[in-house]
């Protein structure tokens, strides 16, 4: 069921969903959404499953004709949109009739917005998920990212009595500056007491080499004991690589599955998920927690992505 034309692709827009899990040791990489907890809820806010397919932007929107009446969410980083014409607020149930045009501006802050729409995009599901990996060249619409012209199809469903919103203080506030917690990765051992220091005490910044891949960033210099490359062995996302140049790279959700420089430390997930919002010029600074402490934040997490459709408010049209 043909749901919108692509009119204006935007910047960067793909399929997602939570991403594609069980085939590392084939070397494909999970992929899914950047930033976890504004994919779900804009499913949510439609009353979607939690995994249901949306469109993710990057930095500059699209814009979409409606082809049929619908309803539609939007979240993430603070984007201003409009539904002909006329100015709409993000997380919440939106209504969207059919001729409408959706569309959007210039990402204000974060980098990555969500779009969901009402019953899920009705996309192939490519090794159990309908992820867009553009380096790969499968999933979504036809591997690739969005472009004019492409119709969006969706499923047949009915619309909502009810609308949805997030609660005020629910949604994330993206300023540009991140903290994000780590700890010491598998390779920590083969940087010295002072490079540790460096890592952890000095502001980083996110260069224009940033994707859905890595992030490479630039900063304080990070010196290797002696041996740069390793054996290439696992890479999963929140790695922190330490590459020749001494310069941090973050793993992200389209990483590769192997790699061969040392990794010092491992971003938590909840953290992952932030990091999502962050673009080139950001700022970032890495702070030490425990194992233990890194469980219990991952816990706390889950709890609130599993809890997050009974926070909702509800209103009758």
């Amino acid at each position: 069921m043909k749901v919108f034309r692509v009119l204006k692709p935007g910047l960067f827009t793909t399929v997602q969903d939570l991403g594609r899990y069980g085939h590392l040791k084939y070397g494909i990489p999970i992929s899914g959404a950047m930033d976890t907890f504004s994919f779900i809820s804009a499913n949510l806010l439609v009353a979607n499953n939690p995994n249901d397919a949306c469109l993710e932007i990057t930095l500059i929107g699209s814009e979409l004709q409606a082809l049929k009446r619908t309803q539609i969410a939007i979240t993430g980083g603070n984007i201003p949109l409009k539904i002909n014409g006329q100015n709409a607020p993000m997380w919440q149930t939106l209504d969207v009739q059919e001729g409408e045009i959706v569309s959007f501006e210039k990402m204000e802050s974060g980098c990555r917005a969500y779009i969901s729409i009402r019953g899920g995009i009705n996309a192939p599901v490519v090794l159990g998920s309908k992820s867009t990996y553009v380096r790969g060249g499968f999933g979504g619409l036809n591997g690739r990212q969005l472009k004019t012209g492409d119709i969006i199809e969706g499923f047949d469903a009915s619309s909502l009595r009810f609308r949805y919103s997030m609660p005020e203080e629910l949604v994330p506030q993206f300023t540009g500056k991140f903290t994000v917690n780590v700890v010491f990765g598998p390779q920590a051992d083969m940087f010295p007491e002072k490079s540790i220091d460096t890592f952890l005490s000095n502001p980083y910044m996110v260069t224009l080499e940033a994707d859905r891949m890595g992030y490479r960033l630039e900063g304080s210099t990070i010196e290797h004991k002696d041996k740069v490359d390793i054996v290439s062995d696992a890479l999963l996302p929140g790695a922190v690589q330490i590459p020749k140049n001494g310069k941090p790279i973050i793993i992200m959700r389209d990483a590769q599955t192997t790699g061969g420089y040392p990794k010092i430390a491992v971003a938590i997930t909840p953290d992952i998920s932030l990091l999502g919002q962050a673009k080139p010029n950001d700022g970032i600074e890495f702070s030490k927690i425990t194992v233990i402490e890194a469980r219990k934040r991952f816990s706390e997490y889950q709890k609130l992505l599993n809890g997050l459709g009974r926070m909702l408010l509800k209103s009758q049209d």
